[in-house]
């Protein structure tokens, strides 16, 4: 039956490896997950079983890259397929949503996100779900790369939704990230499909040299690959969007066709380059970790590292995207240590402070007093802007107050519905009879009229409810708002996402629970900067980088020596420290922080001058306050970017500057 789907839908005469045994899992109705390199056909293991499947099949992806390209495969195959995402009318997302709610989509995509939104979860209760798919899955294991806390709450959401089977996907997970996706999703060690990590047609090749010469290296080792015709695709990572920008137009100086690609660029822009890159309009281009995600091109033939990649997960993911076809590709690492300082500087910047820890847990007890079962209301921006936390680590936090059993999370709601009629009221009123209809008219008195714009007041309507004898129950209204969208009768806008956490325990001691959290964080700090050595370790090793590599991820089915790598070539790596900085001073610390110090206190905010909120203005790391005081503007900000942030730290407590250590 799966060979014939596989035949007749999608023209393929056989199976990858590792692609049977996953499909057989999922069309036996059992769980399963797939460990495959990049490139190695992980989409199929979802595809086809979708086809066999009663119900919907949703796909969870990270990046709306990963799901355009995926929907473009399935429509060319006449899989019915959609997203919802942002970049959505409101009106286009109701038509998909009305295509599933018909069973008319098999499969449907969105991102982790989504799941947040009241009104999408209201309407997928009412869907019956075969399967949830989690893409990128390595994304759920604090222990792995790419952390991100809303992949947590996956597990609680199959519960909530009824969802029988989960697939796994990812490229890149290590044995203990293996082991923690499997526990969280209940899936069998059997059902766990792994097919290892060696790639035979990747020549890996670790070049280092200095940074002065490395655009120069760069240029020579290019030029034959990009004067070949037709020339050959390539992609260069680097760190900064303005390496990028700067090392693009070097290329370009030098007559070699290169464009940069980074998240700073207008989203047109880069649509319109990843479109000529793809059709290989353009043949190089010089991006930071932006691009790739979701760039199904089989023919890139280089892969080269100007700057050290973030870990040896980021490493293996970037190089995996070379020689998808089977055909030899190089990946070139020049990088040396020069840049290890600012990827260093990128982990310490995101440890939360015990200052702003303290401010959160404070919240929280603040909220226990109310008694058990306290509801606790948050709107995550404001509350990184309070406590000086950045969105993502604030996230990370809040699911660690989850996993030591202090809070757990209810639901979210947008905090403002607002709603255009397409008609006059008495109209939309009068489509409907009885209670309904007094429903509809306790909804638009509810709502206060603004010329056009009407703005609704939950706590309104739910007096007028209770007054009038008539349901008006959130999720009643939600639907019901929706339900006049997908009509035409209404044109509907929410903002501020709330969300709502219920407390579960009153003997919190605020100043030992920070304590612990702050020591998580420092550890996870640590952690990060060790897998940092860890990747130089692996570049440095005289043993096969290509073995090397693959035990990494728990692979011992890869031979001793590959024979396509420097290592086996006999050019062990060393890489350059580059030059050192010079050396600081207590007086060019404080002559530095003098502006910052002085914005700070003219500004009035509670947060206090600590050593770390000065290091990250010294070593231009952002924060919400350093945003907030746009401190970017001041000569200080990232005036010591070239130093290690405990050299900054240490000298910034022995100047005095800050009353707090």
């Amino acid at each position: 039956m799966i060979e014939q789907t596989l035949q007749q839908v999608f023209g393929y005469g056989d199976f990858r490896p590792g692609q049977r045994p996953v499909i057989e899992a999922i069309t036996a109705g059992r769980s399963a997950a797939a460990i495959f390199p990049t490139g190695s056909g992980k989409s199929l293991c979802y595809q086809l079983p979708a086809l066999h499947l009663p119900h919907l099949t949703l796909v969870i992806s990270p990046l709306l890259a990963l799901m355009q390209d995926q929907l473009a495969f399935l429509a060319r195959h006449g899989i019915a397929a959609a997203s919802i995402d942002s970049g959505q009318s409101r009106e286009e997302a109701a038509a998909v949503m009305e295509g599933v709610k018909r069973g008319d989509i098999r499969i449907l995509m969105i991102s982790v996100e989504r799941l947040k939104n009241e009104r999408f979860r209201a309407f997928i209760r009412r869907v019956p779900i075969s399967l949830m798919v989690v893409d990128e899955a390595h994304c759920i294991s604090e222990w792995g790369h790419n952390f991100r806390p809303d992949y947590l709450k996956l597990p609680d959401y199959r519960r909530e939704f009824g969802i029988a089977q989960v697939l796994l996907l990812t490229a890149t997970a290590t044995p203990r990230v293996i082991a923690d996706m499997r526990s969280r999703f209940d899936i069998a060690e059997s059902d766990v499909t792994a097919t290892g990590f060696y790639r035979p047609n990747l020549h890996l090749e670790v070049a280092p040299v200095p940074a002065e010469t490395r655009p120069r290296r760069l240029v020579a080792w290019l030029r034959p690959k990009l004067d070949a015709q037709p020339p050959a695709p390539t992609i260069v990572y680097v760190t900064l969007q303005q390496t990028a920008e700067r090392l693009a137009a070097y290329l370009s100086k030098a007559g070699l066709p290169a464009t940069a690609y980074h998240a700073g660029l207008d989203s047109e822009i880069r649509e319109r380059i990843q479109r000529d890159f793809m059709a290989g309009q353009m043949p190089c281009i010089v991006a930071t970790i932006a691009f790739g995600m979701g760039i199904d091109k089989a023919d890139i033939r280089n892969v080269v590292h100007f700057d050290l990649p973030k870990s040896i997960e980021n490493y293996s993911q970037e190089i995996g995207r070379a020689g998808r076809d089977g055909q030899p590709s190089d990946c070139l690492m020049l990088a040396g240590r020069d840049h290890l300082n600012v990827l260093e500087n990128f982990v310490f910047g995101d440890t939360p402070e015990h200052y702003g820890i303290r401010q959160v847990i404070d919240e929280v007890v603040a909220v226990s007093r109310g008694g058990a079962g306290s509801q606790w209301e948050l709107m995550l921006n404001s509350l990184s802007q309070q406590s000086n936390i950045r969105p993502l680590p604030l996230k990370t936090l809040l699911v660690q107050l989850e996993l030591r059993g202090i809070i757990a999370p209810r639901y979210s709601y947008f905090a403002e519905y607002r709603f255009r009629l397409g008609e006059e009221p008495e109209a939309l009123v009068a489509r409907f009879e009885g209670e309904r209809a007094a429903f509809v008219q306790a909804i638009l008195d509810a709502s206060q009229r603004a010329r056009t714009w009407y703005t609704l007041d939950f706590e309104a309507l739910a007096r007028l409810g209770g007054e009038r004898g008539v349901n008006t129950e959130r999720g009643r209204v939600i639907t019901a708002l929706d339900y006049f969208v997908t009509k035409g009768w209404m044109t509907l806008e929410s903002k501020q996402m709330t969300e709502v956490y219920e407390v579960l325990r009153q003997d919190i001691d605020p100043a030992a629970l920070s304590d612990e959290l702050h020591g998580y964080f420092r550890d996870k700090e640590q952690t990060e900067v060790e897998r940092l050595h860890a990747m130089l370790a692996l570049f440095e090793s005289e043993a096969c980088l290509s073995r090397r590599l693959a035990e990494w991820f728990g692979d011992d089915r890869v031979p001793q020596h590959c024979g396509h790598c420097s290592a086996c070539h006999g050019q062990v790596a060393r890489l350059p420290q580059g030059e050192a900085p010079p050396p600081l001073a207590i007086d060019a610390v404080e002559g530095l922080a003098g502006e910052l110090i002085q914005q700070l206190a003219a500004s009035q905010d509670r947060h206090p001058l600590t050593p770390d909120l000065i290091t990250r203005f010294l070593c231009g790391l952002t924060t919400p306050l350093l945003t907030r005081l746009k401190a970017r503007r001041l000569a200080g900000f990232g005036a010591l970017e070239a130093h290690h942030y405990a050299e900054v730290r240490e000298l910034v407590v022995q100047s005095g500057l800050s009353p707090t250590t």
